[in-house]
């Protein structure tokens, strides 16, 4: 009997900016529109981080809020670095999706 793994191994992983980062997104309020992405150990690279930040927040929309890619972010790729929001060293983009 042999088991294999359903996720994706370590050399087919999505890199930003050279580094896997875990990443995460989910409805935040009543409005499934609003959404937060976040992406964990951000001192890795911070580009990197906002990379898969904003990667997340793009796929919830795309997967949950009619089909859009488009989000108007009140945290997000254009906030600057000394305006963004952390939970610990994880980056937390939020905005909602916008069709």
């Amino acid at each position: 009997l042999v088991l294999t793994s359903c996720g994706p191994g370590k050399d087919k992983r999505m890199l930003f900016d050279g580094f896997n980062f875990k990443t995460k997104s989910k409805r935040v309020g009543e409005a499934e529109r609003n959404c937060i992405g976040t992406a964990d150990k951000s001192y890795q690279s911070m580009e990197g981080a906002r990379q898969a930040a904003e990667y997340e927040g793009t796929r919830y929309c795309l997967d949950n809020a009619m089909g859009t890619s488009r989000i108007r972010c009140t945290v997000g790729p254009e906030t600057p670095d000394n305006q963004l929001t952390f939970d610990g060293d994880t980056l937390i983009y939020q905005g909602e999706c916008n069709p």
